[in-house]
């Protein structure tokens, strides 16, 4: 509740800021803003509490996601700095869409209403739609926000129909009263099912989950490198947060009815999002379908609903998220640095593979921290990533549903080819990439993602117990 509260106050507050002459002091508010809410989210650290009418539960495990996206959400801020150097842009505006889409994420973590549900995501999705297209001067931007907005509407549209279909079948809009139908097993009404089916399809497009994915490629392309960083774990993060709480407290009455979905849903968002990535020459649209991939991983959990789910989604959230922040950071210096250059070689742009050909000789700290973001992300022993798919895998076996770890292993495999791709036009490629200046404070994030990641992936317990 404190973090809802705050976040809104707090962008208002820097829509006013926006107001000054100068624009120096809105990066360093941002921060602290976001620092202050990270801190305030844990003063009801092992209490549970029920807001708004008993429509928001805040406990441990929602905390601990809002604590994920806050920090993900601190991490993006912090390597925005370029948006003070551009004209253009609206620093004020940005920073307070970012905190009111945290807004509609926390709603989203920690729901006991379909209601508080459908507004969580309509504030996380409408500010995301204008931030698609914050660069008014760039075409694919406004291609991106466009797509975005138009099949988010329909897929709104769809989940909210899914909502009313419930309720008609349940007498009730909260998940436990949802849960305690379900949990019947005789008479159910099939409009539950039906709901069930339409409220998952509005919510796997937000997470990008096949067949739902096609707008995610075009988006992420789009849509401004900073904010495509955003987009990817902010929004993946709160997607799954509300699936799992969905799923565990709604429905896992019938659990024998959506796990084949689910399942389904899962190997064929692995098969598309991996196969698809390894065609692909542009590192953003790259990270666009390992994105979708991902979300395959994740979807294994749900459809397990184990002992073991709750534990392995926050666990691959946090990985996949500072992993991915990383990988973005190092992308926006490398961009930034070739859109500065004459580039004559035919095909060559900021944003393709050959832009990281030579890094890692003449930037050290870059080539290393897109090195360690690149193998946590396939999933290499040593980093984050790796345990959190062995999480995932380990809940597919509990439930032994060994043909689901079968696709899962295989596209790893597959996936490795593509991550290390960067790695070697990092490390084994000559390129004209020059010493790039970092920040010091830009030098920190990075240093911190990827303290995390190894940190992580040499102690994964540390997170264990925590809810």
């Amino acid at each position: 509740m404190l973090p809802i509260i705050l976040l809104s106050v707090l962008g208002v507050v820097l829509l006013f800021l926006g107001f000054l002459k100068s624009r120096a002091v809105l990066l360093p508010a941002t921060l602290l803003f976001l620092a202050v809410t990270l801190a305030v989210n844990f003063l009801d650290w092992n209490k549970t509490y029920l807001y708004f009418n008993d429509m928001l539960r805040t406990n441990n495990l929602s905390m601990v996601f809002t604590a994920i996206m806050l920090g993900s959400a601190f991490m993006v801020v912090a390597l925005s700095g370029s948006f003070m150097d551009t004209d253009e842009a609206q620093p004020a505006e940005y920073y307070a869409l970012m905190l009111f889409s945290l807004v509609g994420a926390i709603m989203m973590v920690g729901f006991e209403n379909l209601i508080m549900l459908f507004v969580g995501v309509e504030i996380l999705s409408v500010a995301m739609y204008v931030l698609t297209g914050s660069d008014k001067r760039n075409l694919r931007s406004n291609e991106a926000a466009l797509k975005y907005f138009l099949m988010g509407a329909f897929a709104t549209g769809i989940m909210l129909f899914g909502m009313a279909l419930l309720y008609g079948a349940t007498g009730s809009f909260t998940i436990a009263g949802i849960g305690a139908y379900a949990a019947n097993q005789q008479g159910l009404s099939l409009l539950l099912y039906v709901g069930l089916l339409m409220l998952l399809i509005g919510l796997l497009f937000k997470v990008s989950a096949a067949p739902f994915h096609f707008w995610t490629p075009d988006v992420y392309d789009g849509a401004p490198t900073i904010f495509t960083a955003f987009m990817s774990t902010v929004v993946k993060t709160a997607g799954f947060a509300a699936l799992f709480r969905l799923l565990s407290v709604s429905f896992e009455g019938v659990y024998g009815f959506w796990w084949t979905i689910m399942a389904i849903i899962a190997a064929l968002t692995l098969v598309v999002g991996n196969l698809t990535a390894v065609y692909q020459n542009s590192f953003k649209r790259m990270m666009a379908y390992s994105s979708i991939s991902h979300a395959g991983y994740l979807l294994i959990g749900l459809a397990a609903l184990g002992v073991q789910t709750k534990q392995a989604i926050v666990f691959y959230s946090l990985a996949y998220s500072v992993a991915t922040i990383s990988a973005f950071g190092v992308l926006l210096l490398v961009a930034q640095q070739r859109s500065t250059q004459t580039i004559t070689r035919e095909g060559v742009n900021s944003e393709n593979f050959d832009s990281f050909n030579g890094l890692a000789r003449k930037n050290p700290l870059l080539g290393f921290t897109m090195a360690v973001s690149m193998l946590s992300l396939a999933g290499i022993p040593l980093t984050a990533g790796f345990w959190g798919k062995f999480y995932m895998f380990s809940t597919a076996v509990e439930r032994g549903q060994i043909w689901l770890l079968v696709v899962a292993v295989l596209m790893s495999a597959v996936g490795i080819y593509y991550y290390f791709r960067v790695i070697i036009a990092m490390y084994f490629r000559d390129g004209a990439t020059e010493t790039i200046p970092v920040a010091p404070f830009y030098q920190y994030v990075l240093l911190g993602a990827t303290i995390i990641t190894i940190g992580l992936g040499i102690a994964p317990g540390l997170l264990q117990g925590l809810f």
